[in-house]
């Protein structure tokens, strides 16, 4: 198995690097980084001054059969009826997509603390990229498959699987 990391827009930077590694580790497999991919404006809502997620997802394109795609943006994303998400996955095509924005400290007034961010960011793309495996929200708090519904979620929960998800992940 492979995951390509695809960053959408101009984003590449350390933090993009350690989530290679961070998301490797996690799965046990290789990832790939590609750079600059990708066009955001087609995704731009004006009136919500947002992008929505599942515009941006379908220009991922479909991930072979070994394989799985993760797109990483910068933006403010959002699906109908929600103010906002974290990312989305399409179990059909086997790609998800997760956003820094709301996971950066600095969104909320606050310094910059590259840790937190990795730690949010890793969590966010692992929970994706288990959508793309087959599983669904797990109700335990501390598996990476909770729900987030605000970034306390987030934080409290882990970056790896349960011992009730892990076995269910379809390869």
């Amino acid at each position: 198995m492979k995951i390509t990391i695809k960053l959408l827009g101009n984003i590449y930077d350390e933090i993009t690097e350690k989530l290679r590694v961070n998301v490797g580790g996690i799965f046990q497999c290789p990832v790939e980084i590609k750079l600059n991919f990708g066009d955001l404006v087609q995704a731009f809502d004006l009136e919500r001054k947002q992008y929505l997620s599942s515009k941006l997802l379908a220009s991922l394109g479909k991930s072979e059969r070994e394989e799985r795609i993760v797109g990483i943006a910068d933006v403010d994303l959002y699906v109908p009826r929600l103010n906002f998400v974290f990312g989305e996955a399409d179990v059909a095509s086997g790609t998800a997509i997760v956003s820094l924005y709301r996971l950066r400290q600095e969104y909320y007034g606050l310094a910059p603390d590259e840790a937190l961010l990795l730690d949010r960011a890793t969590k966010e793309i692992v929970h994706e990229l288990g959508h793309t495996f087959g599983l669904e929200h797990c109700p335990n708090s501390k598996c990476v498959m909770h729900f987030s519904n605000s970034l306390a979620d987030t934080d409290v929960k882990e970056a790896y699987f349960c011992t009730e998800c892990r076995p269910k992940i379809i390869l």
